[in-house]
C-alpha cells in the first residue's frame, strides 16, 4: 500500500511527493520520461507489504525499458496471474507489482480486469504512446487527476498535491449541492473545481501523440447472471468464497491485525482469518467515555476471547471532538456527512502501534442486503401504489424525529427507481439546498444513472437488487472506503475488505435476493454461514452502527456549534444560508435527529476554511 504521484507536462517539485509521505513512509522513488516531447514525471511513496527488499522498489520497469508502473495498493491473486506469464521472464523479486507491470505488458491494459485485489495506478506504454491510469472495481483505492490546460495532467492518490500544484481552491457549487444531497461526491466530482477522481473499475487512457487526448473507459463487469442452489449448497458455498477471500487478503511480509467491532461482520472474518493464520492474530477496537449505545468494547472483547484472539482496545473522550472533526476534514480531503469517521481516526492510531496491515469487516451491509434501506424497497413492493399516492400527503405533514423514518416515508408514491434510490439516500433534498446555497442540485441522478446503465441493473428483476449493486460502486466507494483509506493511511496503516473481494461479491451478486434481504432479515446467508462457525451469543447481539455519539455532543455542546456555522465573514457564511442553518440546529437540539446534516456541514466548513 502506497501513495503516488505524477504529471504529464506540469513541472512538480520533488517536495510535492513529502504531502502524501505518510502513505508510504517506508521508501520513495522517482523517475523522468520523455514521450514526444511530453516530459513524464512519476513518483512514489511505498508502505513495505509484499517484498520487503529493494526489488519491490517503484516506480517499477521492465527490462526492456519500455513499460513503466506506479502503484498502490495489493493484487491478491498475483501468484495466479504470475503463472500465466511467459516462462522467460527472469523476475527480480516476488512482489505483486512486478507480477502487474509484466502481465499488462504481455496482455495490454484489458487485463487489468484479471486482477482480485485494490488498486490504483499509472502505467507507462512507451511502445504504444500511452499512459493509463486505473481505479480498482469497488474504488478502495483513491486516484485524482487534474489539468491546468489540455497539454498537461497530474494525478495522485490524495487531493492536496494536485491543489497544491494547480493553486485552485475555487469550489464547484453544482459538485457542493450534490455533496449535500448524498453526504458524499460521487466519481468523477470533487468539491474543487479542476480537480477530479477516476471511476471505480475505470481507466483513463492517454494519448502521448502530439495531443494530450484523454479517453475514460470501463472493466466494470456486468452483474452475474442468477444461479439457483439448494438453502445447504448456497450456506456451503458462500461459507468456502468468504473463506478463500480472507485467506488470500492475509497475503503479506509483515503482521496482519483485525478491526473488530461487536458484530457478526468482523468477527466472522476475524475467525476464519485466525484459522488460517499461523500466529495469535491481534484486534484492535475503539469505545467511548460514557453511557452511549455506540461503546463495542465489551462486545468485542467477548468475541476476541471466543476466538482466542489478542485484543487491544481503548476509551475515548471527547473534550475537543471539535478538533477531531477539522483535522479528520483535513486528512480525507474531501468533506463527508459519515459520522464514524470519528472512530475510525482513533482505532487507525490505535492499530497503527501495532501492525501495519488490518482486516475489516466493512462492505458486508451493500451486497448483501445489510441497511434498512433495503427493507423499505419490499415493503414498496406490498403496498399498492394507489395506496402510497393516498397516504403520502398526510405523513408528510407529520415531522418525525426518526430520520431513518423519515427517508423512508420520502420513498413513498416515487415510480421512478432512480428517483426514489435517491429519495432513499438524500441528507437535504433539492427544496432545502436550493434555500441553503441557492443551486438547483441536477448531478446526482446522471451519477446514480451512468452506474445503473452500466451495470445492466434495468435486467434485474427487483429494485432492491438495483439498489444494492449501485451502493456497492458509489457510496461504498467514494464514502465509507475513502474515509477508511484517507485515515488508515494518514497512520500509514493499509486496510483490507476481505468482504469485497471480486469472487466473492460475484458469488453474491449471482444469488437470488431471498439469500440476501427479506423483510424482516439482511445478509440472510452470511448470517446462516456464521452459525456454523460462531457462538449464539455473538450472532444474537443487537446491531450497533460504527459510528461516533456525535448527536449526543451536538445538543451538549450546541452553542459550540453555533459559534462555528453561524459566525460572520467566513468562507462558509459567504455561501451558505445561516438562518438556515440555525433551524436546522435548532431542530437537532429538540429531538429531531440532524447530526449527519451538522457534521457534514462542519466538515465543509473546515474544509473551505482550509482552502
Amino acid at each position: 500500500m502506497c501513495g503516488i504521484l505524477g504529471t504529464i507536462n506540469a513541472p512538480i517539485e520533488s517536495s510535492q511527493l513529502d504531502k502524501i509521505k505518510h502513505r508510504g513512509p517506508d521508501d520513495f522513488g522517482c523517475r523522468y520520461l520523455t514521450i514526444n516531447d511530453n516530459k513524464i514525471q512519476l513518483f512514489h511513496r511505498r508502505l513495505s507489504i509484499i517484498d520487503l527488499t529493494e526489488a519491490g522498489h517503484q516506480p517499477m520497469q521492465t527490462s526492456c525499458k519500455k513499460y513503466y508502473i506506479i502503484f498502490n495498493g495489493e493484487i491478491y491473486n498475483h501468484s495466479e496471474l504470475r503463472k500465466k506469464l511467459p516462462v522467460n521472464i527472469i523476475f527480480n523479486g516476488h512482489s505483486d507489482t512486478e507480477t502487474i507491470l509484466y502481465y499488462l505488458k504481455e496482455f495490454g491494459i484489458s487485463g487489468v480486469k484479471d486482477f482480485n485485489g485494490i488498486f490504483a495506478f499509472a502505467y507507462v506504454d512507451i511502445d504504444n504512446n500511452k499512459m493509463y491510469l486505473a481505479r480498482d472495481p469497488f474504488g478502495v483505492k483513491p486516484l485524482y487527476f487534474g489539468q491546468t490546460n489540455k497539454n498537461d495532467l497530474l494525478f495522485s492518490s490524495e487531493i492536496r498535491p494536485i491543489k497544491s500544484a494547480v493553486n485552485n481552491n475555487e469550489i464547484d457549487k453544482d459538485a457542493l449541492a450534490t455533496l449535500l444531497r448524498l453526504r458524499y461526491n460521487p466519481s468523477p466530482d470533487t468539491i474543487f473545481k479542476g480537480i477530479r477522481k477516476v471511476y471505480p473499475g475505470h481507466y483513463i487512457e492517454v494519448d502521448l501523440n502530439t495531443s494530450l487526448k484523454i479517453n475514460h473507459h470501463s472493466f466494470q463487469s456486468k452483474l452475474p447472471t442468477k444461479k439457483s442452489y439448494t438453502s445447504k449448497e448456497t450456506v456451503k458455498l458462500y461459507g468456502q468464497k468468504l473463506e478463500e477471500a480472507v485467506n488470500r487478503q492475509l497475503l503479506a511480509d509483515v503482521e496482519v491485525g483485525i478491526l473488530l467491532s461487536g458484530g457478526v461482520d468482523s468477527a466472522l472474518v476475524a475467525a476464519l482469518a485466525q484459522k488460517n493464520s499461523k500466529t495469535r492474530l491481534k484486534a484492535f477496537t475503539i469505545g467511548f467515555d460514557g453511557n452511549h449505545s455506540e461503546d463495542e468494547i465489551e462486545d468485542a472483547a467477548e468475541t476476541a476471547q471466543i476466538l482466542n484472539i489478542d485484543h487491544h482496545f481503548k476509551k475515548i473522550s471527547f473534550n475537543d471532538f471539535i478538533q477531531t472533526i477539522k483535522e479528520c476534514t483535513r486528512i480525507v480531503e474531501e468533506p463527508l456527512g459519515t459520522t464514524s469517521i470519528i472512530p475510525m481516526y482513533f482505532l487507525s492510531e490505535l492499530a497503527a502501534k501495532h501492525v501495519k496491515v488490518v482486516l475489516t469487516g466493512q462492505g458486508a451491509d451493500e451486497p448483501l442486503g445489510g441497511y434498512t434501506r433495503y427493507k423499505s424497497e419490499l415493503i414498496l413492493e406490498k403496498l399498492p401504489f394507489a395506496i402510497q399516492k393516498l397516504f403520502l400527503p398526510l405523513l408528510k405533514i407529520v415531522r418525525f424525529k426518526n430520520d431513518i423514518l423519515f427517508r423512508g416515508i420520502n420513498t413513498l408514491g416515487v415510480k421512478n427507481e432512480i428517483s426514489r434510490f435517491l429519495s432513499a439516500y438524500e441528507l437535504f433534498d433539492k427544496n432545502e439546498i436550493a434555500i441553503l446555497i441557492g443551486v438547483n442540485e441536477n448531478l446526482s441522478s446522471e451519477r446514480i444513472g451512468y452506474f445503473y446503465d452500466l451495470l445492466g441493473c434495468a435486467n434485474l428483476s427487483h429494485p432492491v437488487e438495483k439498489m444494492m449493486s449501485l451502493d456497492s460502486r458509489l457510496n461504498l466507494g467514494d464514502d465509507l472506503l475513502n474515509y477508511t483509506d484517507k485515515i488508515s493511511m494518514n497512520f500509514s496503516l493499509e486496510c483490507r475488505v476481505p468482504m469485497l473481494d471480486l469472487e466473492l461479491v460475484k458469488f453474491i451478486e449471482s444469488l437470488p435476493k431471498e439469500n440476501k434481504v427479506n423483510l424482516f432479515s439482511g445478509k440472510i446467508v452470511h448470517k446462516q454461514f456464521a452459525r456454523e462457525i460462531l457462538p449464539g451469543k455473538i450472532i444474537n447481539r443487537k446491531k450497533k452502527a460504527f459510528q461516533s455519539p456525535t448527536s449526543y455532543w451536538f445538543r451538549k455542546e450546541v452553542e459550540v456549534i453555533k459559534g462555528i456555522l453561524l459566525a460572520d465573514k467566513t468562507s462558509f457564511s459567504k455561501i451558505f444560508n445561516q438562518k438556515y442553518i440555525a433551524e436546522l440546529i435548532n431542530l437537532h437540539n429538540n429531538g429531531y435527529n440532524k447530526e449527519k446534516q451538522i457534521f457534514l456541514l462542519l466538515c465543509i466548513y473546515f474544509a473551505l476554511n482550509d482552502s
